[in-house]
């Protein structure tokens, strides 16, 4: 079997040179970089892809264990995460939740972007499974394209109709999408290393800030011979008043460089708001939540000004149970294909828009 192809954390599409787009000649360079290595970007019917690739699935940057040793947490971290354990009620369900099913509906859409066509809606829905510690599993559909990505602890892996199935370099991390509200259990792991930066108003609600990064090693994993990954930095916003996680930041820079040409710089940054917390058996779980997007790309060859790809999403969750009957290790078993050896170097994961 022939082995997967590498991947970015980056965006990419599919189509022929004859939609070669006018630009000035200070663009022209990138646009042409785009065009070979990313056709699909060009292509009326490459949003969706995008879409999907950077706000589908996208892993948290740390892991559910973290490597920090305890003594450089600090008692304000500690302090807000004990806070926040005791407002989801996740405390004391600990150890009593063995798996989790949640069903929702999500609308995407690009909203600014110089090679997009246009800001079209799209409408779709997906479930999850997860079982503790690092087992999980979504299935995404939108527009008619179902992403599929999953982890079974030991590899975290992705399946799209346009790439089949490929793995995700850095180790096994929990998915973005558990941590904004869904995974009380998992917040409070993740960010009970998390470095304390003060306080903020944010979106109307005034916010404890606690930082995490991602480590080197990390990140020199996530990295291949042409896209370096620089940083990946995550902040969680929690409530002085209720002690919920009600807002996160993550972003991340990538120095993007080929053989013959100058580097470029993308800087992915997602916010997202989180709300709607309600009662499921026991524990505080966040029922709602709107995402931005915005993929900045900077360098030598934007000596015109730099460029922006915003994208948005909102998202609902419409139902949730944990311990469901029947679910067990065997439901997160990746593909065929992805139980072979491959050489951890020929493997990457990233959004399409950095590769």
């Amino acid at each position: 079997m022939n082995r997967l192809a590498p991947l970015s954390e980056e965006p990419f599409n599919e189509e022929d040179n004859s939609n070669t787009t006018k630009c000035t000649k200070k663009a022209q360079t990138w646009t042409n970089w785009l065009r070979n290595h990313f056709p699909q970007l060009f292509h009326k019917k490459s949003d969706l892809k995008i879409l999907l690739s950077v706000l589908g699935c996208p892993l948290f940057p740390v892991s559910i264990n973290p490597k920090h040793p305890i003594s450089q947490v600090s008692s304000s971290a500690e302090y807000i995460i004990h806070h926040f354990t005791a407002a989801t009620g996740s405390r004391k369900l600990e150890g009593a939740v063995k798996n989790m099913y949640a069903t929702g509906k999500v609308t995407m859409a690009m909203v600014d972007d110089e090679l997009s066509a246009g800001g079209v809606s799209q409408k779709g829905c997906f479930v999850i499974w997860q079982m503790v510690p690092n087992n999980w599993l979504i299935e995404l559909v939108v527009g008619g394209h179902k992403v599929v990505a999953g982890s079974d602890g030991n590899v975290a892996w992705r399946h799209t109709p346009w790439l089949g199935a490929h793995t995700a370099k850095g180790g096994v991390r929990p998915l973005r999408r558990a941590v904004q509200g869904l995974d009380p259990v998992a917040i409070s792991s993740v960010f009970s290393a998390a470095q304390h930066m003060g306080e903020k108003h944010i979106s109307g609600v005034d916010c404890f800030m606690l930082k995490l990064s991602a480590e080197h090693t990390d990140l020199a994993e996530r990295s291949d011979s042409s896209a370096e990954m620089i940083k990946h930095v995550t902040l969680g916003y929690f409530s002085q008043r209720s002690g919920l996680l009600v807002y996160l930041e993550d972003s991340y820079l990538t120095r993007i460089q080929t053989p013959g040409s100058r580097p470029t710089y993308w800087e992915t940054s997602t916010c997202t708001k989180i709300e709607d917390y309600r009662a499921v058996e026991g524990m505080m779980i966040a029922h709602s939540g709107q995402s931005t997007v915005i993929i900045t790309r900077f360098g030598d060859d934007f000596k015109a000004g730099h460029g922006v790809t915003r994208m948005e999403e909102t998202y609902t969750i419409d139902d949730l149970a944990f311990n469901v009957p029947g679910l067990s290790l065997d439901s997160f078993i990746p593909p065929q294909e992805m139980q072979k050896d491959y050489p951890e170097e020929t493997l990457d994961w990233r959004s399409p828009l950095h590769r």
